[in-house]
């Protein structure tokens, strides 16, 4: 990978990868340091990564890198995480928050192969290379996320 092609991968997919992770993290600081991770650690193996894999190894990369970063906090964190059931004031009521909301419950893996599926459109198989699971897995993960998905959200029809 050349200096040109490392510049166009940044402007190219820098502002998808930043999205990517700050769905999963909601600090914007932390989605910043991971993407900038990302492409530090994309210039340190640029002759090693092919041109056309770039979006992919980006993508990979923060993920790895968020995963890395939520494991470190979960081990200074002294919490426990308990299911709480969703409480909306029925005039306040947004689809989006709510969805949101609802995305940030899903366990971390879940939560990572819905937002690559159904925001940045990654094939299963892309999926599959990112996130280092099995393409079965990330079609497991999937079904679960959106199960659990439709079950927050259509609770809603008895606030709405």
């Amino acid at each position: 990978m050349t200096v040109q092609e490392y510049n166009t991968s940044v402007n190219s997919f820098s502002d998808n990868v930043y999205r990517f992770i700050l769905k999963s993290v909601k600090d914007k600081d932390k989605a910043k340091d991971i993407t900038q991770d990302s492409y530090e650690k994309l210039w340190i193996n640029r002759l090693s990564v092919d041109r056309e894999k770039v979006k992919s190894y980006l993508f990979s990369t923060a993920y790895h890198t968020m995963i890395d970063m939520i494991r470190r906090e979960k081990k200074f964190a002294n919490y426990e995480t308990v299911f709480e059931e969703p409480s909306y004031e029925s005039e306040n009521c947004d689809l989006q928050e709510i969805l949101h909301s609802a995305i940030q419950k899903l366990p971390e893996d879940q939560k990572a192969v819905i937002l690559l599926r159904d925001y940045e459109d990654y094939s299963y198989k892309e999926i599959s290379d990112i996130t280092k699971l099995s393409e079965a897995q990330v079609k497991t993960y999937i079904y679960r996320a959106r199960i659990f998905l439709k079950h927050y959200i259509g609770k809603l029809e008895n606030v709405i």
